[in-house]
């Protein structure tokens, strides 16, 4: 009997660790491209920390000028900008910066002109691989 008593209070130890481990992972919708660096960066860290993430490649499937418009919102819409793309630099967008409505159009035309990894955890987004603001969600 010492022995069962003995077997039942390690399941019961590790059981409830376990679900609470599943209870806390937070699930995130992670829009990537694989290719990224700071995409596999922030993948790789983030299942580290235990995230549930909701994978988009959005090279394959790409963003319609509707879920942009819903992911830019309120913000300022230069944010979601890549300024390490060839057509960012090449157009001199950092000083002659296309309108909300343009840059709309190009980022659904070219998605490697949006920043990325976009992160999107309830209401909170993050752009790029921040690992600050990934620590808080």
């Amino acid at each position: 009997m010492t022995a069962t008593k003995k077997k039942s209070a390690g399941k019961s130890r590790k059981s409830p660790a376990s679900s609470a481990a599943k209870k806390n992972r937070r699930s995130v919708e992670f829009l990537q491209k694989p290719t990224c660096t700071s995409c596999r960066n922030a993948r790789a860290y983030m299942e580290k920390c235990g995230f549930d993430l909701r994978l988009r490649d959005i090279g394959k499937e790409r963003l319609r000028s509707e879920e942009i418009e819903n992911l830019i919102g309120d913000r300022d819409y230069r944010q979601f900008l890549n300024t390490r793309n060839e057509l960012y630099r090449r157009n001199n967008m950092k000083e002659n910066p296309p309108t909300r409505a343009q840059a709309v159009k190009m980022i659904a035309a070219e998605p490697n002109l949006i920043r990325r990894p976009i992160i999107i955890a309830g209401k909170k987004m993050i752009l790029g691989f921040d690992q600050e603001s990934i620590d808080e969600l």
